[in-house]
């Protein structure tokens, strides 16, 4: 597989997929920024370098089982180390066996085969609906998702 951004991004859907979380981490730059522009108060807008970065992904399958990528489509730039991605994923809500299906647009950039930055824009209306106040809040807080 060359290092190609599209290709590290499949990559890493691959890996969450496979709740292989430690390989997707190893996609990650030790100091990438991952940013959540639409996160609603009390959740991290932004991680910065791949200790926040893990805290608050390592144990995602706990949280949310994602057991379906759809609709995906990587639209390249003009900079080769930049990509745009839209995607929905779908699973269930561990804690409550509640359905979860959101959309995404990913901005990613990647240099040397790592994710640099990370810029991740979802409805935090509906991940509050799925998760509800208090997952969304132990979210924020690095015990869930």
């Amino acid at each position: 597989m060359t290092d190609t951004t599209a290709a590290v991004f499949r990559r890493g859907v691959d890996l969450l997929l496979a709740k292989d979380m430690r390989a997707y981490l190893e996609l990650w730059h030790e100091d990438a920024v991952a940013e959540f522009p639409f996160a609603p108060p009390g959740s991290p807008r932004r991680l910065d370098g791949i200790a926040a970065i893990t805290d608050y992904l390592i144990d995602y399958p706990d949280k949310l089982d994602i057991a379906e990528v759809t609709a995906l489509t990587v639209h390249e730039t003009a900079d080769p180390a930049v990509v745009v991605a839209e995607f929905t994923a779908s699973g269930k809500v561990v804690a409550t066996g509640k359905p979860y299906e959101i959309s995404y647009i990913a901005v990613v950039t990647v240099a040397h085969g790592k994710v640099v930055h990370y810029r991740d824009y979802w409805n935090p209306m509906v991940a509050l609906e799925a998760l509800g106040d208090d997952q969304l809040g132990a979210a924020a807080a690095g015990t869930t998702r």
